[in-house]
C-alpha cells in the first residue's frame, strides 16, 4: 500500500467521454479541489490494477474490482456510471444461439471490469477468455480471433461498423433479473484520506459535473482530446448514455445497485461486504 501524500491527491480517470465530461471543470480551474491534483489518466483496467496496489488518492474503478480494494477504498456517491440502458454487449460476427455461448471463446476488456463480471453471474458462459485492452476487442472479434466479444464504453455505439452484430445485451438482463439499474463504476476514494478532504472531493466532483451540464460546450476540447472515438456524435452519445441522474448523486437506488452487484461479486470471491459499509460516511 502507498503512503499517502497529504499535500496531494492522486486522482485517476478513464479517457472515455463519461469521465472527463465529469472532471473537466474540477481539473480546469471551474471547481476549487480540496488539495491539489495529480491526475493520472489511463483504461480502467489500468485504474483498477493500481487501485489494488493502492497507487492512487482517488480514482474511477470497475464495480468489478471493488472486493479487493474495499477494506482500503471506501465509493463516493458522485461520479458513478450507472443506470438504465448502459449494459456491456456480446457481439460475434454473426448470430449465435444461447446453446453456442456455453463453449464460446471470448475477448473481454479486463479480467477485472464490471463487464466481465456480468458475464460471469449471467451464467452462460463457461468458454475461454482473452483479456485485452476494451479498443482491441471488436477487431480481435472481427478478424477471428475470438468467437465473441464484450464491448463496452462507445464500442457499444460503433460495433456495427466492422460488420459484428449484438448477441446480447449485459444490461437489459441484469434490469430483467434485478429490478434494478445497472453500476459499471464509481470513483474509490482511499480510507485513510482525512474524511473533511474525501468529503470535500466529493462535493467537488458533483459541483464539476453539475457545471459540465450547465455548460456542455466547454467540456468538448478536452473530452474530444482523449476520446478514442472522434466523431462528436458519438460522444455525446456515450456522455449521455453514462453520465446519468446516479452520477450526480447515487441515492438509494444506486446504492442499493452496487450493493447488489458488488455483493454477488464479494461472495464468488468468498469475502464479505465491509462491516462500516462501501460507501464514504456522509459524517
Amino acid at each position: 500500500m502507498f503512503v499517502s501524500d497529504p499535500q496531494t491527491l492522486r486522482l485517476g480517470f478513464s479517457p472515455c467521454p463519461n469521465d472527463t465530461f465529469i472532471f473537466h471543470a474540477l481539473l480546469h480551474g471551474g471547481v476549487p479541489a480540496p488539495l491539489p491534483l495529480q491526475p493520472h489518466i489511463a483504461d480502467v483496467e489500468e485504474l483498477n490494477t493500481l487501485a489494488r496496489r493502492g497507487a492512487l488518492d482517488v480514482t474511477k474503478v470497475s464495480l468489478g474490482v471493488v472486493p479487493w480494494i474495499m477494506e482500503n477504498y471506501a465509493l463516493l456517491s458522485a461520479g458513478a456510471a450507472l443506470g438504465w440502458g448502459c449494459g456491456p454487449l456480446v457481439v460475434a460476427r454473426e448470430g449465435m444461439p444461447p446453446a453456442a455461448w456455453r463453449t464460446a471463446s471470448l475477448a473481454v476488456p479486463g479480467a477485472m471490469t464490471t463487464a466481465n463480471l456480468l458475464l460471469t453471474l449471467h451464467g452462460g458462459f463457461h468458454g475461454s477468455r482473452r483479456a485485452m485492452l476494451f479498443s482491441e476487442v471488436m477487431p480481435a472479434v472481427a478478424r477471428g480471433e475470438a468467437d465473441m466479444g464484450l464491448v463496452i464504453h462507445e464500442g457499444r455505439f460503433t460495433y456495427e461498423r466492422l460488420g459484428l452484430v449484438k448477441v446480447l445485451d449485459l444490461g437489459q438482463w441484469w434490469e430483467k433479473e434485478y429490478h434494478l439499474p445497472l453500476p459499471l463504476g464509481a470513483i474509490a476514494v482511499r480510507r485513510d484520506l482525512p474524511h473533511p478532504v474525501a468529503l470535500a472531493l466529493q462535493e467537488a466532483i458533483a459541483a464539476s459535473l453539475a457545471r459540465a451540464q450547465a455548460a456542455p460546450e466547454a467540456t468538448r476540447e478536452f473530452v474530444r482530446a482523449h476520446a478514442q472515438e472522434m466523431e462528436q456524435a458519438v460522444t455525446e452519445a456515450h456522455i449521455k448514455t453514462f453520465v446519468t441522474e446516479f452520477s450526480l448523486d447515487l441515492g438509494t437506488a444506486g446504492r442499493a445497485a452496487i450493493n447488489n452487484l458488488v455483493g454477488r461479486a464479494a461472495v464468488l470471491q468468498g469475502k464479505r461486504l465491509p462491516a462500516d459499509g462501501l460507501f464514504l460516511p456522509e459524517e
